[in-house]
């Protein structure tokens, strides 16, 4: 019966007793190894202590494959109390064995406060490839497949990237399965809405983690046949004829806080060239439309309300580019944001003869409603680099703001029609043939308040849209397996 060897921190002794103390409930725990941090002379009786520099770090995870002697090995990443539901190892263990899983997690129970809520994760798939993807606290490695993979991990010295690269190596030998059960409880401490989250991955603070996290990543690429060389197919920039060299294209629908504001960036632009402004009005009931009618005598304002009610922010894009008065590029603007100076569409349209891509990705402000500056600030995705860009895209949530396109290349294409993460698809599907530019100035001003779509999510509507990004992923890698 005794299946598993236990690893759990030992940074707070008070709350790591109740967690050992819960774990000699279950039949199927061996050992139990107090990962500590520091030097410690505390321990817990019938406990063993690792001494760890970081509960990530590769160094750690090294250490755990070598003390591992139990068929499982169960990790457990938070100093909090764990507390396993009944007979729930067990069934961690059965799954774990009938599915010959290399690892298994499982939904749980979050304490937030006083209130204990249901917290529950989503399906791995290949394209699930994001350093914060969410398995919860508690995962049940399979202690051949984490040998073998440590094994692999030798020359590895992550200080962050460890586990990463751990849970890579053993996916590509092993199915990572999701028990969609209910089968312990943790405190959760981080209580921020999702609004706040969303940027984590892209705080200037985390950079060094962010380079361990697309090293680990671009090896894993390599490893499974999905990397990309820095090869791209040529642009023609003469290819068709356009009325206006650009057009600003701003999908909206029940703005009328915004609306004007993102209006008046765009009319104020001062450029070399004719552009004009192009405006799918999605149906608004809350004046929005009266609102854009507002500006109306500008000749260059599109206004234009589909006659269909099926489209997202995706399919309003398409009607957008496929109108016959759309310009050679297609610039975004979101009906929330506004362009921080009159030189933005300049530097853009600019980008794209200078860097010759199909795609460029500006550097945008994080703001509040007045457009005062909110952490974490600038948010430039130095992640991207001409040799790397388009295989780190894969590791991470999305490319930037504004986004412009080579209307051609983006016609062809076509924007998939959901209003959530069909940039992203197609900035993967960009990538995969032609290079992004990048411009490091701040184009934008990214404006967060309660109704921004992604402002405050329920964990149902968070994990569906991270399945979908994911989806996106695993489709992009199957793609580009093909080129090869």
């Amino acid at each position: 019966m005794k299946k598993i060897d236990a690893f759990i921190l030992f940074t707070e002794p008070e709350q790591a007793k109740k967690t050992v103390d819960e774990l000699r409930q279950s039949e199927s725990v061996d050992k139990i190894w107090l990962l500590t941090p520091e030097e410690s002379k505390e321990t817990i009786k019938g406990c063993k202590n690792i001494l760890i520099d970081s509960l990530y770090s590769s160094a750690t995870i090294r250490k755990i494959a070598q003390k591992s002697k139990a068929d499982y090995t169960l990790i457990y990443q938070k100093s909090t109390v764990l507390k396993p539901g009944y007979f729930a190892l067990e069934r961690m263990i059965r799954i774990a064995e009938d599915t010959a899983a290399g690892m298994v997690y499982a939904d749980y129970y979050a304490i937030v406060g006083d209130e204990k809520k249901n917290h529950p994760v989503i399906d791995y798939q290949e394209g699930s490839l994001r350093d914060d993807f969410n398995f919860g606290s508690l995962l049940c490695y399979n202690t051949t497949a984490l040998k073998k993979a440590a094994k692999r991990m030798k020359n590895e010295t992550y200080q962050f990237a460890g586990l990463y690269d751990l849970r890579l190596k053993v996916s590509q030998k092993h199915p990572l399965v999701h028990i969609s059960e209910y089968l312990y409880t943790e405190i959760e401490a981080d209580t921020r809405v999702s609004g706040q989250k969303i940027f984590d991955y892209v705080d200037p603070k985390n950079r060094q983690l962010q380079l361990e996290m697309e090293q680990a990543c671009t090896q894993h690429l390599k490893d499974v046949g999905a990397w990309l060389e820095p090869k791209f197919k040529t642009i023609e920039f003469e290819k068709g004829s356009f009325a206006v060299e650009a057009s600003v294209i701003i999908p909206v629908r029940n703005r009328i806080k915004t609306i004007r504001d993102a209006i008046a960036s765009v009319l104020k632009q001062e450029t070399s060239f004719p552009f004009n402004l192009i405006v799918i009005d999605n149906h608004s009931t809350d004046g929005t439309t009266e609102a854009i009618d507002g500006f109306k005598s500008d000749g260059r304002l599109i206004h234009l309300v589909p006659e269909r009610d099926d489209l997202g922010i995706g399919g309003c894009w398409n009607m957008g580019v496929h109108h016959p008065q759309c310009g050679k590029f297609a610039v975004q603007l979101d009906s929330d944001d506004v362009y921080s100076g009159v030189d933005t569409l300049q530097q853009i349209v600019n980008a794209f003869y200078e860097q010759q891509c199909a795609m460029v990705v500006g550097t945008y402000q994080m703001t509040n409603f007045n457009m005062e500056m909110i952490p974490p600030g600038i948010i430039d995705h130095r992640e991207w680099t001409p040799d790397n860009g388009r295989n780190n895209a894969l590791r991470i949530n999305g490319l930037g703001a504004p986004r412009a396109f080579y209307t051609p290349v983006l016609r062809e294409i076509k924007v998939p029609n959901t209003s959530y993460g069909e940039d992203y698809a197609l900035g993967l599907n960009i990538s995969r043939h032609y290079q992004i530019g990048r411009i490091y100035d701040v184009l934008y001003l990214c404006r967060r308040w309660e109704d921004n779509s992604d402002a405050s999510l329920d964990i149902v509507k968070m994990n569906g849209h991270n399945l979908y990004k994911d989806r996106i992923r695993t489709w992009e890698i199957q793609a580009r397996q093909k080129l090869k």
